[in-house]
């Protein structure tokens, strides 16, 4: 449970380890991401860990950044400098690891004046380097390795790893290694941005395919010896184009037959030596989708209007939206994925429930429970999730973030979404009826009327208008509207619109790919809610569907890429027959609708994070407890609690989906 607690002062940070209050700065977010790191991933327990520790260095002293006692250490043993095992150095992005003051250089020295200093790291939260200490005839040489060893020794360089022994990522760590391993590809090989993520994605493949082959030895490691030298680099080389050749059979609507990996051996040893370490599939979902997500939407940013939503957005409209087992869900402008997985995780975690109350905590299920588990949830992906984007780049990053975090890629289809149905591919059509076990044909607009639940934000944008007359014959809001006295808003049958903002045909769009009773929820600009030449938008909504719910979305939700004010729409597809009797009687049925304002979303225009702060400005935190499991070379788990600080997002999209399920009930809305 989450005590909440008061304060940290303004422009100041709690430490992780010994709690001291230190001024946040860039080089202070990196040594507390490597804290959470040592205790969360390696092990280490807070009482082995020294911050700004004074070493001795000739006549003067210098603080290192962290360093790490051995195992027992007594505490009389952790105030002598000669007793450090390991040394770390964190800094700043922007300081270089060959600068002479505070690079490399600086970090051997430390580890040269504790004589038992075994392992150094050096860290700018982009670049990590890594020495083993050893004594020589010739005096002390720096080895590098590919990571330092965890609390239990596990981790060691030299070794392949165990499966038991592969580590969680946390949350910005797993973000910190995904920029290092695209860095690697950058600084070693001449690809562009975009063919730079995709090689990369190959070998993420790679690992949780590894990862997947429980009866197998694992083949995704590499050694420090491998690391340094060309014959060893051309085995992990190897190694890993076998791997991606298992791969490319596993996942052929992704990759083809003849793709190969083009990258150099040096740079797949480093970019392994980064990963090996971690499990993952056991990543949580949401850290993994940070990460993928910000790596995807700096490389792959397209110019039809593309811009992604932030993931609480995602989640918000998601748990709004209760996506149920069973249910065929769709993103129509799919981009990376994110709405997607959203809506996979959500349903998944209903599942997890479930099999929780019978079974208890997920760790301890059964490996038959385990392996039903992940064959339900390979078949819900496969029969109820699916996506459409116009981009084939965004299309296959969409189908691999599907597979990492749902060991299926779903029906993620590159489509036109607006294309008139009869001219859709025919082998796309075909995919669709298999997936959805409709038999009719897919011809026109009546007919594509399928899915359940769309959750989806459409390009939008006066910039990238749709002229296609072909295109927006199929469109009631393509076609011009007038004012008639006595009648209000009325359409022209025979006049079109020259060129129409996507995101006003995609509003029909969506509610046509709706069956009756379905519904949606759309991100849109907040000029289809309050412009006035656009009332007759709003006319035909209220027409066609029961606007369920408005969500205000903060300015600055969009930033620091797009300042585009918009709101979440959800709507429900009304049934011909309530149509037909409100245009019969000329009256639209009365009734509520839910609508927020979200006046934090947890960000600035700058992309920067705001924290809860109370009335004097100060940080408010919360106390927390977090179990961390280990595992002794025997097999035996212990668990050991560490508890530490942490800042609250200031975040209201975490209390709108429970606030809007309360509103339902007393509305009588059964979804």
């Amino acid at each position: 449970m989450a005590e909440t607690i008061l304060i940290t002062p303004d422009g100041k940070v709690r430490d992780y380890i010994d709690g001291t209050i230190r001024k946040e700065t860039p080089e202070e977010y990196v040594r507390q991401t490597v804290e959470k790191r040592l205790v969360i991933e390696h092990k280490y327990a807070k009482s082995q860990i020294a911050v700004e520790f004074p070493v001795k260095m000739g006549d003067g002293k210098k603080r290192a950044d962290i360093v790490i006692f051995p195992n027992g250490a007594s505490k009389s043993d952790c105030k002598d400098q000669h007793k450090i095992r390991i040394i770390i150095e964190c800094k700043k992005e922007a300081v270089n690891p060959s600068d002479s003051q505070e690079g490399i250089e600086q970090l051997k020295s430390y580890m040269a004046a504790c004589s038992n200093c075994e392992y150094g790291m050096w860290t700018n939260g982009k670049h990590k380097t890594v020495f083993r200490k050893v004594s020589t005839p010739l005096g002390i040489e720096f080895e590098e390795a590919n990571d330092i060893p965890s609390a239990d020794g596990t981790n060691n360089a030299n070794e392949r790893p165990k499966r038991t022994n592969l580590t969680r990522a946390s949350d910005d760590n797993l973000l910190f290694t995904f920029r290092t391993c695209h860095d690697i590809i950058s600084v070693n090989e001449g690809h562009s941005k975009q063919a730079a993520f995709f090689e990369f994605l190959k070998i993420i493949f790679c690992k949780i395919h590894d990862e997947r082959e429980l009866f197998k030895p694992i083949e995704f490691f590499t050694t420090s010896t491998e690391r340094h030298y060309p014959d060893g680099q051309a085995s992990v080389y190897n190694r890993i184009s076998t791997l991606f050749n298992e791969v490319k059979k596993k996942n052929s609507s992704i990759f083809d037959p003849n793709d190969e990996i083009k990258l150099e051996p040096r740079t797949v040893t480093q970019i392994v030596g980064e990963l090996q370490k971690y499990s993952l599939l056991n990543t949580d979902i949401d850290f993994k989708g940070k990460a993928y997500e910000e790596i995807v939407g700096s490389n792959l940013r397209g110019d039809r209007g593309e811009f992604f939503t932030p993931r609480n957005v995602m989640r918000m409209a998601v748990a709004m939206l209760n996506p149920k087992e069973g249910e065929t869900c769709l993103d129509s402008s799919c981009g990376t994925g994110g709405f997607i997985v959203s809506a996979m995780t959500y349903v998944m975690a209903t599942l997890t429930e479930q099999l929780c109350v019978e079974y208890g905590a997920k760790e301890g299920w059964p490996a038959e429970v385990r392996s039903q588990f992940d064959k339900k949830i390979s078949q819900v992906a496969a029969d109820n999730f699916f996506g459409f984007d116009i981009n084939p780049d965004l299309v296959k990053a969409t189908k691999m973030n599907m597979v990492m975090n749902n060991d299926g890629s779903g029906n993620i289809i590159q489509l036109n979404t607006l294309e008139k149905p009869i001219l859709w591919p025919e082998d796309r059509k075909e995919t669709l009826k298999r997936a959805m076990k409709k038999p009719h044909e897919i011809v026109g607009i009546k007919t594509i009327g399928i899915f359940d639940c769309i959750v989806t934000n459409p390009p939008f944008g006066s910039k990238i208008p749709i002229t296609d007359h072909g295109i927006l014959e199929q469109f009631d809001l393509a076609h011009t509207w007038n004012v008639i006295p006595g009648q209000g808003w009325v359409m022209s049958k025979d006049k079109l619109r020259s060129s129409v903002p996507p995101e006003q045909i995609f509003i029909e769009r969506i509610v046509q790919l709706l069956r009756p009773g379905g519904r949606a929820a759309v991100v849109l600009p907040d000029s289809i809610f309050s412009s006035p030449g656009l009332e007759f938008i709003r006319i035909w909504l209220m027409r066609k569907t029961r606007i369920v719910a408005s969500i205000d979305l903060h300015a600055d939700t969009f930033q620091p890429h797009n300042g585009t004010q918009c709101s979440v729409l959800i709507v429900e597809k009304k049934t011909e027959e309530e149509i037909n009797i409100e245009e019969r009687t000329g009256q639209i049925l009365d009734y509520e609708i839910f609508m927020a304002m979200i006046d934090h979303i947890g960000h600035d225009k700058r992309g920067n994070t705001i924290y809860v702060r109370d009335a004097d400005g100060n940080l408010v935190m919360e106390h927390k407890t977090q179990e961390v499991r280990e595992t002794d070379a025997d097999g035996n788990v212990t668990v050991r609690q560490e508890t530490f600080d942490e800042k609250i997002i200031n975040d209201q999209t975490l209390f709108v989906p429970e606030i809007f399920a309360r509103w339902k009930k007393e509305q009588g809305i059964v979804w």
